[in-house]
């Protein structure tokens, strides 16, 4: 059995330290947590590539919510990140309708080339997921579905993750959006292995930084060998 993936979010270099010395694999690398997570500066990706060795995948978005917005400010923003050492990405658009925006994805990841990329929660505000899901499925460069198998979090989508991981395609399933540790030894059981958290790992929310000892609390849990039965 491979160990799990465990990715946390972080900040700030302070942040992804506590992270790594907690044992997180990877982090998504965000800024403005109160706007569900907005590109950080290209400043600040310098600072935490400096401070930690792990993998960084950095989120792509200039506004709240799922449309692009600003498409050429993202995309210069994404260029500048990618000179400077940034390899793996998240990002995720849809329509008004609800759909998949191929052309915003396809735009970004141009500016991008050759990147590993997550596509992130929009999967789980898309109007028909299955057809979501075909939709990117051949993206260059996607290796990553981040998803709660529900808008309204793990625990309304517990049984859509379990199904998923039965039929897995290509890209792996990262359970994040509402994750918490009692959701982990059902999810493990499924087949699900890897997992993604922010707040879970803060004592007071967004605004207090990531704590060690609850990464490595999280850390311990999902390596757990998966229970015979739940």
């Amino acid at each position: 059995m491979s160990r799990p993936i465990f990715e946390v979010i972080a900040t700030s270099p302070a942040d992804a330290a506590a992270a790594v010395a907690g044992g997180a694999d990877r982090l998504e690398l965000v800024t403005d947590m109160h706007a569900d997570g907005l590109t950080l500066p290209v400043e600040d990706f310098c600072r935490i590539r400096e401070a930690v060795a792990v993998p960084l995948r950095v989120m792509l978005r200039l506004r709240d919510g799922f449309a692009p917005g600003d498409l050429d400010g993202l995309r210069d923003r994404a260029a500048r990140l990618r000179s400077e050492g940034a390899e793996e990405f998240v990002l995720g658009f849809l329509t008004s309708a609800g759909e998949v925006d191929l052309p915003a994805v396809r735009a970004v990841l141009d500016a991008v080339p050759g990147c590993r990329w997550t596509f992130h929660r929009a999967l789980d505000h898309a109007a028909d997921r299955e057809a979501a899901r075909a939709a990117v499925a051949a993206l260059p460069g996607l290796d990553t579905l981040l998803t709660a198998g529900s808008p309204d979090g793990v625990d309304a989508g517990l049984d859509v993750l379990a199904a998923e991981a039965r039929t897995a395609g290509p890209q792996q399933l990262l359970v994040g959006g509402g994750l918490r540790t009692g959701h982990v030894p059902a999810l493990r059981a499924a087949g699900l292995d890897a997992f993604h958290v922010g707040g879970a790992v803060r004592t007071a929310g967004w605004d207090s930084p990531v704590d060690t000892g609850l990464v490595r609390a999280w850390r311990d849990l999902v390596d757990a060998l998966v229970p015979a039965s739940v």
